[in-house]
């Protein structure tokens, strides 16, 4: 494809990069235009090798090379600096953005089939969390992730580059609305593939993650809820084991991504 100079922040071609800072505005345009926006040279190439297509590329000058080499295919715009930072409301300095198609979610029997380890994500909202969590699910060893409907996008750009492009390397997919929350169906399903659900929270009749982990069944789906409010319910309800970090120096708890690293290595298959 050809390189195409750019020199208008408000060309039409370059919709898809506009106003990356708003976080509110991603969240609602870039599911429904079937997108997400990968950043840097090492990003977008591991979007790539998993199979994802890139609808187009921003650039600035000193990266083309690199662009051009990890995109042959798609349209490459070619824009200054200051012009891109006028676009997407931020100073680009990671190499490259890519526009990707979104690719379609699989459901989660087909996520979980055979699983060993699966980490659930309920309801956390904070992209560096999810990024994070996927990060240690990539690197401890886990099968594939969940998330529910209410947490956040793994393929927002700051999720996407805080799990450093491992979003794209563990299978995932999100839990359906449904009864409870999704929950009612989600559990049966994880049940159905042989997992036993860990729910990860603090409780009075609480299972030491050393202890589980010493008699640890051989298929585990470890449920984490967000920081605060942590899981809810349905989500314990659902649970075979609630499943605790033993703390020490006054402290109840880890940062959620701190704690599902401590959990997966614990019960790392």
């Amino acid at each position: 494809m050809p390189v195409v100079r750019i020199e208008d922040p408000s060309d039409p071609r370059l919709v898809d990069y506009r106003d990356l800072t708003d976080v509110a505005l991603r969240r609602r345009t870039e599911p429904a235009e079937g997108l997400y926006i990968a950043e840097s040279a090492k990003v977008i190439g591991r979007a790539i090798a998993a199979g994802h297509r890139p609808r187009s590329v921003l650039v600035q000058e000193k990266w083309l090379s690199d662009a051009e080499a990890l995109a042959p295919e798609a349209p490459i715009y070619l824009v200054d600096d200051d012009v891109a930072e006028k676009l997407t409301g931020y100073a680009v300095h990671r190499g490259a953005l890519a526009s990707m198609e979104r690719p379609a979610l699989p459901a989660v029997a087909d996520v979980v089939a055979g699983a060993r380890l699966v980490l659930v994500l309920e309801d956390i909202v904070d992209h560096t969390n999810v990024g994070a969590a996927f990060r240690a699910a990539a690197g401890l060893g886990a099968d594939a992730v969940l998330v529910t409907p209410r947490c956040a996008d793994p393929l927002y750009r700051r999720s996407v580059r805080v799990s450093m492009g491992t979003v794209f390397q563990v299978p995932w997919t999100r839990i359906p609305e449904g009864i409870e929350g999704g929950w009612k169906a989600a559990r049966d399903t994880l049940r159905e593939a042989g997992l036993h659900v860990a729910a990860l929270a603090l409780a009075d009749d609480a299972v030491a993650l050393d202890v589980f982990a010493a008699a640890r069944p051989e298929q585990v789906a470890l449920v984490l809820g967000a920081e605060g409010d942590g899981l809810s319910r349905n989500a314990l309800a659902s649970a075979d084991t609630i499943v605790t970090i033993p703390m020490a120096g006054g402290v109840d708890s880890l940062n959620v991504a701190a704690a599902a690293s401590v959990a997966l290595w614990a019960l790392r298959p």
